[in-house]
């Protein structure tokens, strides 16, 4: 075996037993330039899975905020603090992830109606009330969501809808 093949076969090693070393050894060897040294395969692994947690994350933060615009709009007699919190909470996430990963934006959009229809199951099951009660298509724009001015009003038949 080559002194290289070696250095790689302890690198790749070192990927199950200590995930921090191992970072910090790949980094150096590819500061250092010594691309063949380098934990190729596990490093490409790792950077996909980086986007992929990314994307996941945007996507809970916007689903969450979603379901707590929902409750705060149809279920204003029960508005709290908490709510309050949880909506200043997640457009902050949203907004610190388009800060360091701008792309992520157009992703966003794409996954917007797809994570609406997700948080009126989830206002559905919080709040006891039916599915129905929520519009089929968002009552808010993709503006109005990321707006930290914006919280919506009483829907005006939310009286009627338990």
């Amino acid at each position: 075996m080559t002194t290289i093949q070696s250095t790689t076969t302890a690198i790749t090693s070192l990927y199950e037993q200590d995930f921090y070393l191992w970072l910090q050894t790949n980094i150096n060897l590819l500061k250092e330039g010594k691309f063949a040294e380098v934990d190729l395969e596990n490093l490409l692994e790792e950077l996909e899975s980086m986007g992929r947690s990314d994307k996941n994350g945007l996507k809970s933060n916007l689903r969450v905020l979603l379901m707590h615009l929902l409750k705060y709009k149809y279920q204003p007699e029960n508005q709290t603090n908490s709510w309050n919190y949880t909506i200043i909470e997640h457009r902050i996430r949203l907004r610190d992830t388009f800060k360091t990963s701008p792309s992520l934006y157009r992703f966003f959009e794409e996954i917007f109606n797809e994570s609406y229809q997700d948080a009126r199951e989830l206002a559905a099951a919080e709040t006891g009330l039916s599915i129905k009660v929520f519009p089929s298509e968002s009552p808010f724009t993709v503006e109005e969501v990321l707006n930290a001015d914006f919280l919506p009003a009483e829907s005006e038949d939310s009286e009627n809808m338990e």
